[in-house]
């Protein structure tokens, strides 16, 4: 294995534990800091837009000067909006950073695209899964110190101790080597990415399937908080057994032959995260569907996978930075919706979120991509 993927993998569990820390308890701290439901889902939005601006720029630098310096900007950038975050007391300098925050999704392509590059012998989807597991196993990690802190100290001082673990992991990413930047015949360049039809009809199919693989997540801390009786710590357990579920699930669903395979049981896994959710309120039902949940982050990395087969190397870095826009599109749109669903009928996300489940799976069964290089 190549050491420069456990500097990573290393740089990304320690990410994860912080991110997990606050991760699904931002909802209630925004309505602490005095946002209502639709707000919060316009926050979150709006969080996903400053996600959405700034993957395909960071796609077509990582084609031109490489992965690490972008890697190395984005953990700087997430130190600085985690700051800002703990140091607020009022709405507005929260929401500067977390807006900074979610601009720090600009990793993702160059992640996508270094980890394509360093991985050896190893298939894509082993590799992206495998890294992307690491993550996840901090993501179980966090939440549960997240929950007790929050419990006995606040969430505010949550997102302190988030900025100083973010401080740790950023030494680790700097540990890491370049990798070589892919090269075209400058005579006969690849032709764009926007006259590849099977791509651009890749990521038509994908935004509607991503979208309800989030439609279910951004509401379902305050779900279980207001509706079902919970405490931050239970939450916060639930947040660590979705972390759980999120490694064992990238790991068992990654190691699948055909990733499309694997992408359709993650679509599944949400189907019965949010069937649970929507009819069992005990706490070892909502556990299971924390644990299944994981499924969903695991389909959106076999997403990923599929796409490299379908381009030219020279564009993989730019290829992954618009399929991440698409996959922030959704992150701008699912919380606004699932806000309005929330305000409506909170309990109603989670049939509505169902029934696309089952038409995503159909569309999933009904694209046939190119073969998918493992």
């Amino acid at each position: 294995m190549n050491p420069s993927l456990l500097w990573l993998a290393a740089a990304l569990f320690t990410w994860g534990i912080g991110e997990g820390m606050f991760f699904y308890f931002q909802p209630i701290y925004l309505a602490q800091l005095g946002a209502n439901p639709v707000q919060i889902g316009a926050i979150l939005g709006a969080a996903g837009v400053a996600m959405m601006l700034a993957h395909i720029p960071a796609g077509a630098l990582t084609d031109k000067i490489g992965a690490r310096p972008l890697l190395r900007a984005a953990w700087i950038t997430g130190v600085i909006a985690s700051a800002l975050m703990a140091a607020a007391n009022k709405l507005p300098l929260f929401i500067v950073g977390l807006l900074l925050y979610g601009f720090t999704a600009f990793v993702a392509a160059p992640l996508n695209a270094y980890v394509t590059t360093a991985r050896g012998n190893w298939t894509v989807g082993r590799a992206l899964t495998l890294i992307s597991a690491t993550f996840n196993l901090g993501i179980f990690v966090g939440p549960l110190v997240g929950g007790f802190v929050g419990d006995h100290y606040g969430l505010r001082t949550v997102y302190f101790i988030a900025a100083g673990i973010f401080i740790a992991s950023s030494t680790l990413i700097f540990a890491i080597a370049a990798q070589p930047v892919e090269q075209h015949d400058p005579s006969a360049p690849p032709a764009s990415l926007f006259s590849n039809q099977l791509y651009l009809r890749f990521l038509g199919f994908g935004f509607f399937i991503l979208l309800v693989l989030y439609l279910p997540q951004p509401f379902s801390p305050k779900f279980l908080q207001e509706i079902r009786g919970l405490s931050l710590a239970q939450i916060g357990l639930l947040g660590s057994i979705g972390g759980l579920g999120n490694t064992a699930l990238n790991w068992l669903l990654g190691r699948i032959k055909d990733a499309r395979l694997g992408f359709l049981l993650g679509q599944g896994a949400v189907g019965m995260f949010a069937f649970i959710l929507w009819q069992f309120s005990a706490l070892p039902a909502l556990a299971l569907a924390y644990f299944i949940f994981g499924g969903s982050r695991a389909a959106r990395t076999l997403y990923m996978v599929q796409i490299r087969p379908l381009v030219h190397p020279a564009q993989l870095g730019l290829a992954y930075g618009i399929a991440e826009t698409i996959g922030s599109l959704v992150v701008v749109i699912g919380p606004v919706i699932a806000g309005f669903l929330y305000t409506w009928k909170p309990v109603s996300i989670y049939p509505v979120a169902l029934a696309a489940v089952l038409v995503s799976i159909f569309l999933t069964l009904a694209f046939r991509p190119a073969p998918t290089d493992r």
